[in-house]
């Protein structure tokens, strides 16, 4: 049983950490649909740092800037310029497959995957995505930027009145968010020792699907984050059996967050401004 647990909260913590930062950018009314590119730019920047650098925590530091990056590009399309933040999100998504790819192949002549890299600090990790989660419960529900945070999200017009900077929130909570997921990208690929084209394989998705399960509150949203994970290791562990055929197997995570949503989305109510540019 504990080493169950233990592979539950190790399966987790990409999403932990993905979840929490879509929790703070769909709270300040910027809609987190780039969770999966900023994790993939954050898993290759993270193993590029390790293996130049040396360092697993260089490959941490790099981690976290990548998935910064991405969310920057984000935040200026939809807070600056206004864009479509579906759209964007969509094309942070593409960006980040693309770029991911080039960036091997110049670097290791190859689009698959990287050389082995220094990894390790898996365990300080695995703590870190767990306190991510109370760490923004915390900063949401306890500060004065919290409070900013939660009435962009809400009230972005009567926030403005008040003398409040919508624009300002907003950006340092989408590029807080790809700090977030680009860590969580970080984890895979150094638990991994290497990156590999598309190795987040749509748990940023899923990590959306859990803010999404745990409307919007970051305890419930770790608590989902808990549940898709324990549905993960139950994939892995029906893997070694011959009763269930594997592609059934493996769609087990996937059919969950389905399900899920579909029991949840019709209840659920998102921040009044979410998606809106505008303000």
């Amino acid at each position: 049983m504990i080493g169950l647990i233990l592979q539950i909260v190790r399966l987790a913590t990409p999403y932990l950490f993905a979840a929490a930062g879509g929790t703070v950018a769909e709270q300040s009314g910027i809609v987190s649909l780039g969770l999966e590119g900023y994790m993939l730019a954050g898993a290759c920047a993270a193993a590029f740092g390790s293996y130049y650098g040396g360092s697993v925590w260089s490959g941490v530091l790099c981690g976290a800037m990548g998935g910064a990056v991405l969310a920057a590009i984000h935040g200026i399309a939809t807070i600056r310029f206004r864009a479509d933040q579906i759209v964007s999100g969509i094309a942070i998504n593409i960006l980040a497959v693309g770029t991911t790819r080039f960036a091997l192949r110049v670097a290791f002549g190859s689009s698959s995957n990287s050389p082995r890299v220094p990894g390790g600090a898996s365990g300080l990790l695995e703590i870190a995505g767990l306190l991510s989660i109370f760490a923004v419960s915390a900063v949401i529900d306890r500060t004065r930027f919290g409070l900013r945070l939660r009435a962009a999200g809400e009230h972005p017009e009567a926030a403005t009145s008040v003398g409040i900077s919508v624009s300002r929130v907003r950006a340092v909570a989408v590029v807080a968010s790809g700090i977030l997921a680009g860590l969580g990208g970080t984890f895979l690929a150094l638990d991994q020792h290497q990156f590999s084209d598309e190795m987040t394989a749509g748990r940023g998705f899923i990590a959306l699907a859990a803010v999404i399960f745990g409307r919007w509150q970051p305890l419930r949203v770790g608590a989902a984050c808990l549940l898709f994970a324990a549905a993960e290791a139950l994939e892995i562990n029906l893997q070694g059996t011959s009763a269930i055929p594997s592609q059934f197997v493996a769609m087990i995570p996937y059919v969950l967050t389905i399900v899920a949503l579909a029991g949840i989305v019709g209840r659920s109510v998102p921040p009044a401004a979410l998606g809106k540019s505008g303000h």
